[in-house]
Parts: C-alpha cells; structure tokens; sequence
C-alpha cells in the first residue's frame, strides 16, 4: 500500500489548528492562550498522562484513567491530552466512526504508542494527523535516549557533538508500518514557533501546555 503524507493543517480564526484529513471527525489542536474550556466542551475526560505507551478506551461514567497516554473514544463524549513539545496524534476510523488522541514524547516513541492505538482503533479506513511538536532541527537527545529510540528511529542528524531526532517522521513511519493510508504531519514545531504553541524545551521547563482534543456526539 502507498501512505500518502499531507500537510493539510489550517486555523479556523478562533487560534484552533485542524486537519483537513480528519473530516467528519470534531477535533483541534489548541495554541497558547487557549484553555479547554474556551471550546465549550463538557465533561471532558483527560488521562494521567505518564511518558507511558498504555492505551485506554473511555469507558461510560469513567473519568479517572491513571498511567494513561492514549485514549481511545468509541462513543458520545470528549477527550483532551495535554502537550508541550511531545508529539500529539490525533487518529479516526472512518469505518467504525472510532477516534483517538496519543501522546508520543520519546518514550512513546519507543514503544510505539501510535501502533498499540492502530491496534485498538480496530480494522477500518484510518486516517491520522501528526500536530504540532518540536522538530527535527530543534529536539537534540543523549546518547541514553538515542540508545532507546534505536529499534524505532531512522529520521536523526548528527550535529555539533549532538544527536537530532524527528518524532513527528518516526510516528507517521510507525503509523504507516501499521496500515494508516492517510497521514498529515503539521508543519509547526513547538520550539520555533514558540509565539503559537507552548515549549518545555524553549521555555526552560514551563508548565503550559496545549491540547489536541476530540468529540464524539453519536
């Protein structure tokens, strides 16, 4: 099969960044400024998120998912996972009607999160967008991190004594190795386009954070 990347990100004028290829499904990524509750959204469900690679379905009447960095929502309901730098894909399966978030820092990454949410998305059409995250020419890791992103990477750049590394190109790659057909990767890192997203790395460890968010009303 062909994976075919896109780059098919835009802002709809309230500072919310969408992608296209996610038609049909209520989504966002949010910029800085922007809180969840600004989108008038209720009873949204957000994970403990952990760096972990463990995927959740919402369960009706259940908010609390502990050690969760994954959520997967097969019904009416809406759910938010919080970033600043790591990578946030937003998954839908447009067979099944089905729709995810993910977060991917480096540890995800390495344990492949995107495909563990393929896996429990179930067969369909899958589309996935890669939003916003810090780029390949910005995110320099140790040899330790290297290390542990060895089995999964082939997107880095030795420079300057140090070691760059895409997350947002091994997380597409790792979508398109478990059957996503259609995947969009935003063109915006976190760390160069520090006025529009929030920056743990730019901002010496900030505690804002942004969010790709989904709803589902059927």
């Amino acid at each position: 099969f062909c994976c075919t990347i896109k780059h098919m990100f835009y802002f709809n004028g309230n500072n919310l960044l969408k992608s296209s290829i996610l038609q049909g499904l209520e989504h966002c990524f949010t910029t800085r400024g922007v809180s969840v509750e600004d989108l008038g959204f209720v009873n949204l469900i957000h994970p403990t998120q952990t760096h972990s690679a463990n995927v959740a379905f919402v369960k009706p009447g259940v908010a609390d998912y502990p050690d969760t960095d994954a959520l997967v929502l097969d019904g009416p309901g809406a759910v938010y996972l919080k970033f600043a730098d790591c990578t946030p894909v937003i998954l839908y399966n447009r067979t099944s009607g089905a729709a995810a978030v993910a977060h991917a820092g480096w540890r995800g990454t390495a344990q492949k999160i995107v495909q563990r949410t393929v896996e429990m998305l179930g067969k369909g059409e899958i589309a996935a967008a890669v939003g916003p995250a810090i780029c390949g020419k910005c995110y320099d890791v140790g040899e330790e991190v290297f290390e542990r992103l060895a089995p999964v990477q082939g997107e880095f750049e030795r420079r300057d004594g140090k070691i760059f590394v895409d997350l947002k190109s091994i997380n597409a790659r790792q979508l398109r190795e478990a059957g996503v057909n259609e995947v969009d990767i935003c063109p915006y890192c976190t760390c160069c386009n520090n006025d529009l997203f929030y920056s743990y790395r730019k901002e010496n460890g900030t505690a804002n954070r942004h969010y790709a968010v989904i709803r589902l009303t059927i």
